[in-house]
């Protein structure tokens, strides 16, 4: 991994210290990640990603995988997954840093036309860890070198992000950037179904209705869906309105009832139980903690 990387990315996020752990940046799907301590678990069901780690080390679970790794590995979500992930080593002396980038299945397919004819191989893990190849950190590299070029990030981001895509989708993480990029593939379908349920998570929403967007027959999305998820499409739903009703109350103070409501639950002793069987507690007793937390903080 570059150094001059790592000291990038760590110089870009030491000068917004109000910023919290995650660091939005003028290219649009680059984000930067530091951290002076260990962290909770963050639950998440994540678009499609690359995140290059530079320093410190992590700890995901999606399904029946669980990854570690540190400085120097790059973690690949082609699909939209749930994790469950923490920061296992940071420091304020060596804080946590990580280079995340958005993948654009687009950018992969106008790739696949040019370089690669063959269709993916068999299923792949929609989450893998790898080593970060030279080439990928170079690319990463002159993409924070422009955030220094406001001027320039219009010009050349677009073609910088095209070159990490490039270099991703040769080397280890290969074979599921394919997949994710193949036009038609079941990734493909079953993405737009993805983006109608992360919009309208708090309605009603029929499995009908989500295989015609979908373009498969029911049966077939829900085989699919779950394959590419690891989720049925109603518990993709579930997990989206839990995680969002968790962000109202901690984030905007929103009460346990009020946050059932806004994520489409019509009970509130439903929500409590669900909420507690995904975040190991109860919403009340997560509010009272943040709100000790933040007394402390004060």
């Amino acid at each position: 991994m570059s150094e001059a990387l790592r000291e990038a990315v760590d110089r870009f996020t030491s000068a917004y210290p109000g910023a919290g752990e995650l660091t939005a940046t003028a290219i649009p799907g680059l984000t930067l990640v530091r951290a002076a301590a260990p962290s909770g678990l963050v639950h998440a069901i994540n678009r499609p990603l690359v995140c290059l780690v530079l320093q410190g080390s992590k700890h995901v679970t999606t399904g029946n995988q669980a990854f570690t790794f540190s400085g120097g590995a790059s973690l690949l979500i082609t699909a939209d997954v749930p994790t469950v992930s923490q920061i296992t080593e940071a420091s304020a002396e060596r804080p946590y840093l990580s280079l995340v980038l958005e993948l654009d299945s687009a950018v992969l397919a106008e790739l696949l036309a040019q370089v690669d004819g063959t269709p993916p191989p068999g299923p792949v893990h929609s989450v893998a860890v790898d080593p970060t190849e030279t080439e990928a950190a170079d690319t990463a590299l002159r993409l924070m070198r422009l955030l220094d070029r406001p001027a320039s990030i219009g010009v050349l981001q677009a073609q910088l992000v095209r070159e990490l895509h490039y270099w991703l989708m040769l080397g280890p993480h290969g074979p599921a950037m394919r997949a994710l990029g193949w036009p038609g593939g079941h990734a493909e379908h079953v993405a737009r179904a993805v983006a109608v349920l992360r919009t309208e998570y708090a309605q009603p929403l029929s499995i009908a209705r989500l295989a015609a967007v979908a373009g498969m027959s029911p049966s077939s999305f829900h085989l699919h869906f779950r394959g590419v998820t690891s989720l049925s499409p109603i518990q993709f739903q579930k997990q989206l309105r839990l995680i969002e009703a968790r962000r109202l109350m901690l984030a905007e103070g929103f009460g346990a009832g009020r946050a059932a409501y806004a994520v489409g639950y019509e009970s509130v002793p439903q929500f409590t139980r669900e909420y507690g069987r995904m975040f190991g507690q109860s919403p009340a007793r997560e509010i009272r903690q943040a709100r000790v937390q933040i007394g402390f903080a004060a």
